[in-house]
């Protein structure tokens, strides 16, 4: 939660077409078309900081589903508790820099917001993510599992990518995670670059990239692949102003780098 941004973007029309289940998680199964071998294929969806009230996140995973033909999972991990309400979603302003009205308008927004950031901080949500990964792995027993995280799910997946949970991940315009974070993913792992990010500056995607690079010809390499999308800001790939080409050029673009790369690192036998 570090900027504007974070709390900026646009409505995906639509309706979802899968449901939430039990536990509160939203379930966009496999099509009834799928093999029973893409079924033993999953993929999480770690969401940002508006979570599972904000439909963008169930329409991103139905797409998913779709195109995977794969169970896609998006776990509550805020508990009921998203960190910023819907209601507090600011306009995106594409091409424009945040000035000082928008900077009051955030910290107006987040000024209320300090429990439930607090009762979401990073270990807790964490383990939320992990007791649901648990569950619905005892009752699916999938083979393969990838996570894609967004923006506050993006730092998740950076964590997750270090634990023995995971075989692939996709990490969208992150928030923050330190160099350790970073050095410690084990997993392959694909990154969706904004070109205006406060926090992911182009100097913090380019250690990104050396730490990755400097493993190769190493036992420690792993896949990696990095992505810039030009004209865009934080946040686009998950809550996109799809009035403007080019961002919803590029919202499509990180959907297809998101397929590319799972079909690539965890695919069906």
């Amino acid at each position: 939660m570090s900027c504007p941004d974070c709390i900026s973007g646009a409505l995906i029309t639509g309706e979802p077409t899968g449901y939430i289940d039990a536990s509160g998680a939203y379930h966009a199964p496999a099509p009834s078309t799928a093999s029973e071998t893409q079924k033993t294929r999953s993929i999480l969806l770690f969401t940002d900081a508006f979570g599972l009230p904000l439909n963008n996140c169930k329409l991103i995973a139905d797409t998913l589903a779709a195109r995977l033909a794969c169970d896609v999972w998006v776990p509550d991990i805020f508990a009921g508790r998203p960190l910023i309400p819907l209601h507090l979603m600011l306009p995106s302003r594409s091409g424009e820099k945040i000035g000082f009205f928008r900077w009051l308008q955030f910290f107006w927004a987040m000024l209320f917001r300090v429990g439930n950031i607090f009762a979401s901080r990073p270990s807790i949500a964490d383990a939320r993510a992990l007791k649901f990964l648990d569950a619905v792995q005892k009752q699916k027993k999938y083979t393969k599992v990838g996570a894609v995280g967004y923006c506050f799910g993006g730092a998740m997946a950076v964590r997750m990518g270090a634990r023995d949970v995971l075989q692939s991940a996709v990490v969208c315009h992150p928030a923050p995670f330190s160099t350790e974070q970073l050095k410690a993913i084990k997993i392959p792992t694909s990154w969706v670059f904004a070109e205006d990010d406060i926090f992911f500056k182009p100097a913090k995607r380019l250690e990104a990239e050396a730490v990755f690079a400097a493993r190769k010809d190493t036992p420690s390499f792993i896949d990696y692949e990095c992505r810039d999308y030009k004209g865009t800001t934080h946040g686009f790939a998950s809550r996109p102003d799809l009035q403007y080409p080019e961002i919803k050029a590029a919202f499509e673009n990180a959907l297809d780098q998101i397929v590319g790369w799972f079909e690539k690192t965890i695919p069906v036998q």
